[in-house]
């Protein structure tokens, strides 16, 4: 046996240092940048697509929201082919897939066809994230899990960063179609790294398909009623829906704000305050140490009250309070997210741990979806402050529903 791998009660994983788990970082590093820098990359360029199509900003900001929801309805999908075929082929499958259809959505001729791509590219993009935490629990020891989940939501920050970055950079060029093409190639360039990269499985165990009983689907629904039968676990379902509501409502709409009076930034000003996604990497990276000296409970329950102070600033008609606002709001947004997500993976019963890992993902991304589709209807209706106290309200909630968490499993 690799001496990397370590027989544990129920599992056998990569340890720390050993050349397993750093392909294993490398490739889900990787495979965050491809999904994220393809998945957000259109909200930078928002205003440019508003311009073109002579449309608000809710009804462009559906090229967010269509994307998100598309990936949210397929979650379970990709869960269920994952348990057949395994994490690995369907995360490559997932990638190989939407980085085509990333290449083709430049050349949409009006805004139904783009919504069209975006929908399935999301829902090709939900390979990863439905399978990203079930897969480094199979792969990773116990020990080492919290840790490297935290790495991997710190390459998704990269990913939501660099893609926004790019996107904005080069549609202030160019156009939005040719920033959200370099966009699509960056993604690809991440996709044939984690083709290298990623080691074979050592951790996953086929369900084998049962033909003609029934059992196939008796068992999928089994596995569903034990990742929702505990309280806790709706919990965390329920931080993924409002605190990634709060939070992509913040990035769908602050563009528009920061290109308007007072302010009038440029695009590739607007583009460079996703700069601040640096700060969700750091929060990321570091959050699995704060969990172990902490405890669980207190770093979320702590990140959701300082993600609200950082929603709060954004009120404030100042460059300075702004990007102080947006830096506090996407740390702990990213401590909280770390938080719940290594928490699913640890708290679910081992049969329903690619389920519970698809649920949360499911939730996270309707709360991208419809709550950030309705925060710009606030917008259009009554400005930037009824964003900001609509953002206020779904941390408010977030924080009360953690209240579950301090049970035990149900």
């Amino acid at each position: 046996m690799d001496e990397s791998l370590k027989d544990g009660r129920d599992r056998i994983g990569h340890r720390a240092g050993s050349s397993g788990y750093r392909r294993v970082v490398v490739a889900m590093t990787a495979a965050g940048i491809a999904t994220f820098a393809q998945l957000y990359a259109v909200q930078a360029v928002l205003p440019g697509m508003a311009g073109e199509f002579r449309a608000p900003a809710s009804a462009v900001a559906l090229t967010v929201s269509f994307a998100t929801a598309g990936l949210a309805g397929c979650v379970l999908v990709w869960s269920g082919a994952a348990d057949r075929f395994g994490r690995v082929r369907v995360m490559t499958a997932a990638l190989v897939l939407s980085t085509l259809l990333g290449l083709a959505a430049p050349f949409a001729p009006d805004i139904a066809s783009l919504l069209v791509l975006r929908a399935l590219q999301g829902a090709a993009l939900g390979g990863v994230p439905a399978v990203a935490m079930a897969y480094l629990a199979e792969e990773i020891a116990p020990s080492h899990l919290g840790r490297v989940a935290g790495v991997y939501i710190a390459g998704n920050t990269v990913g939501g960063m660099s893609g926004r970055l790019v996107a904005g950079a080069v549609a202030d060029l160019g156009g939005w179609r040719w920033g959200v093409a370099a966009d699509s190639l960056l993604g690809l360039a991440a996709l044939l790294v984690f083709l290298v990269a990623v080691p074979p499985a050592r951790g996953f165990v086929r369900r084998p398909r049962r033909r003609g009983t029934g059992d196939r689907g008796a068992g999928m629904a089994a596995r569903l009623a034990g990742a929702l039968r505990d309280p806790g676990m709706i919990a965390l379902y329920l931080q993924a829906l409002l605190l990634m509501g709060a939070f992509v409502t913040v990035y769908n709409y602050l563009g528009f704000r920061m290109a308007g009076e007072p302010f009038g930034l440029s695009p590739t000003l607007v583009a460079f305050l996703f700069v601040a996604y640096l700060a969700g990497t750091a929060s990321s990276a570091g959050t699995g140490r704060a969990i172990e000296r902490f405890g669980r409970h207190p770093v979320l329950a702590c990140s959701v009250i300082a993600m609200a102070a950082g929603a709060a600033l954004l009120a404030v008609p100042a460059f300075t309070a702004v990007a102080a606002g947006l830096l506090l709001l996407t740390f702990f947004f990213f401590a909280a997210h770390t938080t719940a997500a290594a928490w699913v993976g640890h708290r679910a019963a081992p049969a329903a741990r690619a389920q519970a890992s698809a649920l949360y993902t499911l939730c996270y991304y309707l709360g991208s979806s419809a709550f950030g589709w309705l925060g710009g209807l606030l917008y259009d209706h009554w400005g930037w402050n009824a964003v900001v106290g609509y953002v206020l309200a779904l941390c408010a909630c977030a924080l009360l529903a953690g209240a579950a968490l301090r049970t035990g499993r149900g």
